[in-house]
């Protein structure tokens, strides 16, 4: 079974929703409503799923390009993995290292 047909203007209104849904999630971790464990919590949610873990974990208060990167290394997590693929090892190793 294959995704339905878009058209154009179908695929530029679903990516402006996407974009959307995406930011509002980004802005919840910059402001402490949601948490990166709650987001690795709901990863089988579509946007949640395709955002790539990078960008959530930058979006966390005092946590750079830099700190990122180092996190990402220490822990596996390849630079453009995304949040629904990331295995239950990694999701711990990394909660483990933002809590410590």
């Amino acid at each position: 079974m294959g995704l339905p047909a878009m058209t154009v203007e179908q695929r530029a209104k679903a990516l402006a929703k996407a974009r959307t849904a995406r930011r509002a999630l980004l802005a919840e971790v910059a402001c402490g409503a949601v948490s990166v464990a709650e987001v690795f919590e709901r990863g089988r949610q579509d946007v949640v799923g395709r955002t790539r873990v990078v960008q959530v974990l930058r979006a966390v208060p005092g946590y750079g390009p830099a700190r990122v990167a180092a996190l990402m290394a220490t822990c596996g997590v390849a630079e453009k993995q995304r949040v629904g693929a990331l295995n239950e090892r990694q999701r711990e190793r990394l909660l483990r290292s933002l809590s410590s």
